[in-house]
């Protein structure tokens, strides 16, 4: 018996967001979830690792097939923060997962259903179901305060460099 609810399990991948934020890394967080047991959790790491394939559903999608012993996850529930893109969604169908559920949709890159709707492409051989905007808006907002930050870093930067310019004639 499950005593949780989706909720707790996003509200779970949100701190692993946060986690990502502080890491200097775009918060979005995963947690893997079969029979009520969170069996993985990442967040997006691919600055640490140098490594664009290192995304939370990735590293989750890794993580719960080392726990389970196989790479197909049957009976697992991915929470992710943001939508994801083709790249993630399309592991997620390949590992055949059984249910999606995020909270902000990617109107640029999204592919569980913005810009194309992986999950349910026609001819492919697994689908799944997904739930969308959960906690939407805070994901939204992690995402907003990050970028915000990132820019006053590089406009403090940018700053810096010309005050030194200028100070030395360049």
């Amino acid at each position: 018996m499950n005593y949780f609810d989706d909720e707790y399990y996003m509200r779970k991948a949100l701190s692993l967001a946060e986690s990502a934020a502080d890491a200097g890394e775009v918060p979005v967080g995963a947690v893997a979830v079969k029979d009520g047991i969170i069996i993985a959790k990442a967040w997006n790491q691919s600055e640490m690792l140098k490594d664009a394939t290192a995304h939370a559903e990735i590293l989750a999608i890794t993580q719960a097939e080392i726990a389970l012993g196989g790479w197909r996850l049957d009976g697992v529930t991915i929470y992710v923060t943001k939508e994801p893109c083709a790249m993630c969604a399309g592991a997620m169908v390949n590992s055949r997962i059984s249910r999606l559920v995020f909270g902000m949709k990617d109107p640029k890159c999204g592919c569980a259903g913005s810009v194309l709707n992986i999950p349910d492409m026609p001819g492919f051989l697994h689908r799944f179901e997904v739930l969308s905007g959960l906690l939407a808006n805070e994901s939204e907002s992690l995402m907003k305060a990050f970028f915000k930050n990132v820019r006053k870093s590089k406009d403090r930067k940018n700053k810096s460099k010309q005050d030194r310019n200028a100070s030395t004639g360049i």
